[in-house]
């Protein structure tokens, strides 16, 4: 098996990928706190740790993908108040329009998608351990987790707790006994809630991911090998889950920890102050999902994605390019009698090495759009290099299949095989109104 190479955010290097579990791989991915419409940003996440996912399932690995729906928050009860509907129903329709535009742009959808409401009894009961151990305590019905119990707390995000101290002195709360300490539980009167021993009310953010892993993957003792989401999410989420994890099982949650960066609109932050958010549906809708996954698969996922016009354009004019180009050869290719489900790419090392250096995804399509130029070569020789031409769809396909491209490939019945032959020997007979008329039906059928 090829050696994966990835940079973990916990180690601050690049590090060859060991599972857990021989030929096994845990992923989980901070998913959205479902109470909007989605923007661009939630979906950078999305389409770098599926193409990890899928890479990592074509080195042979059985991968248990997990991505969760956060339906508990603050930001969910204001809206539901505003649209005047129950909290259950807006997060219902927000994670139907969610996986409606996973699919667009191109991504399997999760194994299992968790969600706090769910899981609440699992979220409660973490929370009493970490109680009684005397990592956290109850004041006034909320619940906090002790910082300074938890060792080289900040070890992720690389900032001390020294620094984190004095940035904390302004707003210390009165109910905390030490400003770091972050809340597990929170007492409220407001919008949905569960009792407890402490108080009704519901889980920190900061909890909910970490009781979700510890839940799906206890026979791990709630340790996986990949832990993923945003930039952003590395402090303070990610490193409080991580503090939660420590003192509940001993271990750092993830083995590997990777971040994504940021999509920049025209070069500048995406922000709600400067008016330049953008839906992720506006975008599927004007120019498609596969344009906008080849946008980003066109800049490596720890860097900024930069979304333009240009650059969604450029992205959208060379997936036609790489559609008609699977399309017109899968169609010579089965003319030929020759099954294209079982032409196997003779080589790939060029495009896995770019691939297992840390997703390398620039190079690796550097990769397929020269091999796609190869494969326009190999369509213009006559006679045909069937054996020639076979290898170059299915290096091109293989290595769209990969990156999450979803190129249709037609397949052909006897009876379009018949339809096709019927079209040419009208173009050599010039018979014209014949030839449109079949041309009208191939196109229709995707084949031409």
């Amino acid at each position: 098996m090829k050696d994966l190479k990835i940079f973990n955010s916990l180690s601050n290097t690049q590090e060859t990928f060991k599972p857990l579990v021989e030929g096994k791989a845990s992923i989980y991915c901070c998913g959205p706190t479902v109470y909007n419409d989605p923007h661009v940003g939630n979906f950078r996440p999305v389409v770098t740790f599926d193409v990890l996912r899928r890479l990592l399932i074509h080195l042979g690995y059985e991968v248990t993908f997990v991505s969760n729906y956060t339906d508990v928050d603050d930001k969910i009860i204001n809206r539901a108040k505003e649209l005047g509907i129950s909290e259950k129903e807006l997060t219902e329709s927000v994670i139907a329009e969610y996986r409606r535009l996973v699919s667009e742009v191109g991504a399997l959808q999760p194994d299992e998608t968790p969600m706090p409401t769910v899981y609440m009894p699992e979220i409660i009961k973490y929370i009493e351990d970490l109680v009684k151990k005397g990592d956290a305590y109850e004041a006034d019905g909320d619940v906090y987790l002790r910082v300074r119990n938890i060792p080289n707390y900040g070890e992720l995000s690389g900032i001390a707790i020294e620094d984190l101290q004095s940035g904390a002195r302004i707003a210390v709360e009165s109910k905390k006994e030490d400003p770091l300490d972050f809340a597990l539980w929170k007492k409220t009167t407001e919008g949905i809630k569960w009792p407890t021993k402490w108080s009704e009310g519901r889980p920190g953010w900061h909890s909910e991911c970490c009781v979700m892993i510890d839940s799906i993957f206890r026979a791990q003792n709630g340790y996986i090998d990949i832990h993923g989401g945003g930039f952003d999410l590395k402090f303070p989420h990610h490193e409080n889950e991580i503090a939660q994890s420590k003192a509940h099982n001993g271990n750092k949650l993830a083995r590997y920890w990777m971040h994504n960066g940021f999509i920049n609109i025209n070069n500048e932050k995406m922000s709600k102050s400067l008016g330049n958010v953008i839906l992720m549906k506006d975008v599927v809708k004007e120019y498609g999902g596969e344009a906008f996954r080849l946008m980003l698969l066109a800049c490596h996922y720890r860097a900024p994605a930069s979304f333009s016009v240009d650059t969604i354009k450029e992205a959208q004019t060379k997936f036609n390019q790489l559609t008609m180009s699977v399309r017109k050869s899968a169609v010579a290719l089965q003319l030929a009698d020759i099954d294209i489900d079982a032409l196997k790419p003779s080589n790939e090392d060029t495009f896995l090495d770019a691939m297992c250096d840390d997703l390398n995804t620039p190079n690796a399509l550097a990769v397929l759009y020269e091999e796609n130029k190869v494969l326009n070569q190999q369509l213009r020789t006559r006679p045909l290099n069937l054996e020639a031409l076979g290898d170059s769809f299915a290096k091109v396909r293989t290595y769209c299949e990969v990156l999450g491209i979803n190129v249709q490939v037609p397949h052909l019945s006897e009876e379009d095989k018949q339809l096709y032959k019927d079209y040419d020997e009208a173009k050599a007979n010039k018979d014209f109104e014949k030839s449109d008329i079949i041309r009208k039906t191939l196109i229709e059928k995707g084949i031409f």
